[in-house]
């Protein structure tokens, strides 16, 4: 696995993070990346080089296509390729449509979407030019049937799935493939805001009787790009059941 080179982007914490762990502990040369937040970025890369593989971390905002063009660029420039793209970054936005700005539907839709776009089409001349590659975006059920005081977040995902679905069969003949991951609720900051009572009650509405854990979600992503050829345009659920 050493030559096997896998990015994830939003990778300074949690799901992201998880993921980029999972990847070192199977011997994988690891780009992180993220927007803000310098030194969790490094942290993550010193515990990801404990694992004695080579990991390249990159600040910056690939909501804007330059920015991401220089990480790849530095990708190939460092690795000579890219094995695996998890577009993973992402923000939330909770609050009442009528009293949305413009300028906060932007950043969400940038952040969310675009940058999926900004990733995936860097990364995909390459892929096609050898034939392989795999490209895992992360969702939300909230893609798939949409959250009240969430309009901007849901529609983001919702764009990313049919994104998915799109892209997979445009990719098939080239031996890409290209699958989706709609998370449930996720033990993570991004849902820091809910209280102990408020996590109780969701907990109640879930199947599985607890919340999922961001390693659950890098196993699963793993094994979604080890091997799985066939499968491909999933958006594949990952709730305990919730949706």
């Amino acid at each position: 696995m050493q030559n096997k080179t896998v990015l994830v982007t939003g990778s300074s914490r949690g799901i992201g993070k998880a993921i980029a762990i999972k990847y070192a502990k199977e011997g994988f040369s690891v780009i992180i990346n993220c927007a803000h937040g310098e030194d969790e970025l490094l942290a993550v890369k010193k515990e990801i080089e404990s694992y004695h593989v080579s990991c390249l971390s990159f600040l910056g905002d690939i909501s804007n296509y330059d920015v991401a063009a220089e990480l790849f660029q530095l990708i190939y420039n460092t690795f000579g390729h890219l094995d695996i793209l998890i577009n993973n970054a992402g923000i939330s936005y909770i609050g009442l449509f009528t009293e949305m700005s413009p300028s906060d539907w932007h950043k969400v839709i940038d952040t969310n979407l675009t940058s999926v776009f900004n990733c995936s089409r860097l990364a995909t001349p390459d892929m096609i030019s050898r034939k392989c590659g795999k490209i895992i975006n992360i969702s939300s059920v909230w893609g798939s049937v949409g959250a009240s005081c969430e309009v901007a977040y849901s529609a983001s995902k919702g764009g990313i799935n049919a994104f998915t679905k799109a892209l997979a069969k445009e990719l098939a003949p080239s031996n890409i493939q290209v699958n989706a991951i709609a998370c449930g609720a996720i033990d993570t900051e991004m849902n820091g805001f809910l209280s102990k009572e408020d996590k109780a009650s969701l907990i109640e509405e879930i199947p599985s009787n607890r919340i999922g854990n961001p390693a659950e979600v890098g196993e699963l992503v793993y094994q979604l790009t080890y091997g799985n050829d066939y499968l491909t345009g999933q958006i594949i659920h990952l709730d305990g059941g919730w949706i």
